[in-house]
């Protein structure tokens, strides 16, 4: 069983003694449903599970009557060996986009407090789709859910906690990793690239090895989440919005990689397509990454929203949709013309995976940043090599203090840990442990 860092969630929601149903929401395949029952088991005695994409039947249940004692008889003429408790029983409401009148139900539930109530989502929130006529606010809390992260993939792989610990710790103190667990890690990180963190994946990964299942179970998630944009986008952007998804190698093997409508479609116009890939982040499949105005606290204050560039929120994913023996070179090390792009969605995974939200720094002059952070307290120039190479416009930053405002950078390289000045450098794989806690 794969361990995940949202069961500590889990935990602390039932720690809490007035808590609200409880809503999962993530991209599809991402793990929800089996964290769920995982939890429910080890934590409750008994399990009432309807699956609404499974079962359309479940359904009717929430048609008429909303009230918790006719909802509860109606499970238990439907679910086999449903055993309703108070205090002991917890509700398990899977794929509730598929039933908006269960999550109008969830308002009932609360009121009532006899049974704790899960539900889960694949596509919350996206437009036009699965939402209720009533939301129950205040009567609700969320929590999202994402691919398996690097750590969880390390986890999966057998890397022992302290040996993970004992990165963290080189981090922070800035000292060099042990050079045999340096170059395990580097090894884990080019197969974390092509593998990623769908849980599915990981798993016949760490059971099989064999790249050919993983790279054909990629596909077929992705030719879902294409299927979805079909049967689930509205009617008008359907087509566009598949058009922006299978853009996304294109536009980030240019070497400026800015969003560009062109390259979806000829002629193609902003106002045409912005929708379409909110429509695509809301789901959880990519992220965008703002560009801003000037590198400086706040990051989100200063973004221009019309200037970005997207990123595949797994890079398993993102390297699936590449061209066959993409793989293979990885692994190997040849990296060829799509390096670049590899990388900085590699570190888009790992930021995105923690929750920070995407910003870079581009001027017209040809200076950019990959990525700028919040790092102790600071606003942190972020640059992304695949080797150890220079990084020419992170140094022109650095070296106009007064014109940019920055005074401190992290240079992710194929590299030992190390400080030169203002700026740290650390391994490609230390990226996943610069976390949303120390910033």
């Amino acid at each position: 069983m794969l361990k995940r860092k949202i069961t500590d969630k889990l935990l602390q929601w039932k720690q809490q003694e007035d808590r609200l149903p409880l809503i999962i929401k993530g991209c599809r395949q991402c793990g929800k449903t089996r964290a769920v029952l995982d939890f429910a088991g080890n934590n409750y005695e008994h399990v009432v599970y309807l699956n609404f994409f499974e079962n359309s039947n479940y359904g009717a249940i929430f048609k008429d009557n909303l009230e918790v004692d006719f909802l509860t008889m109606m499970m238990t003429a439907q679910v086999k060996d449903a055993i309703f408790e108070a205090g002991k029983t917890v509700i398990i409401l899977d794929e509730i986009q598929e039933c908006p009148e269960a999550r109008t139900a969830l308002k009932f539930f609360k009121l009532d407090g006899r049974y704790d109530i899960i539900a889960t989502g694949s596509l919350l929130g996206v437009k036009g789709y699965g939402e209720p006529k009533s939301v129950p606010v205040g009567y609700e809390t969320m929590l999202t859910m994402v691919p398996m992260d690097f750590e969880e993939f390390l986890w999966a792989n057998g890397i022992d906690e302290k040996l993970i610990a004992l990165l963290k710790a080189c981090a922070a103190e800035e000292k060099p990793v042990p050079e045999a667990l340096h170059t395990k890690m580097r090894m884990l990180l080019l197969q974390y690239v092509v593998v990623g963190g769908m849980p599915a994946v990981v798993q016949n990964f760490v059971d099989h090895h064999n790249m050919a299942q993983v790279l054909q179970m990629q596909r077929d998630i992705t030719m879902s989440y294409e299927d979805d944009m079909m049967k689930y986008a509205p009617d008008r952007d359907k087509v566009r919005i598949r058009k922006c998804y299978r853009s996304i190698p294109k536009q980030l093997a240019k070497e400026n990689k800015k969003f560009q409508y062109s390259v979806v479609e000829r002629g193609a116009r902003s106002k045409d397509y912005d929708s379409c890939l909110s429509w695509i982040e809301d789901a959880g499949i990519l992220h965008h990454c703002y560009n801003l105005s000037i590198p400086e606290l706040p990051l989100d204050g200063n973004s221009e929203e019309d200037i970005f560039k997207v990123y595949m929120a797994d890079t398993g994913l993102f390297i699936s949709m590449l061209e066959d023996g993409t793989q293979a070179d990885i692994l190997q090390g040849n990296l060829l013309g799509y390096k670049g792009a590899i990388f900085e969605n590699l570190v888009a995974d790992f930021f995105g995976k923690m929750g920070r939200k995407l910003y870079y720094f581009r001027k017209d002059s040809g200076l950019e940043i990959d990525f700028v952070i919040k790092y102790k307290g600071k606003a942190t120039l972020v640059e992304v090599k695949a080797t150890n190479g220079n990084a020419k416009s992170m140094k022109q930053v650095l070296a106009n203090p007064e014109r940019y405002h920055v005074e401190q950078a992290i240079k992710l390289a194929d590299a030992q840990v190390g400080r030169n000045g203002q700026v740290l450098t650390l391994p490609l794989y230390m990226g996943a442990f610069i976390t949303a806690v120390t910033a």
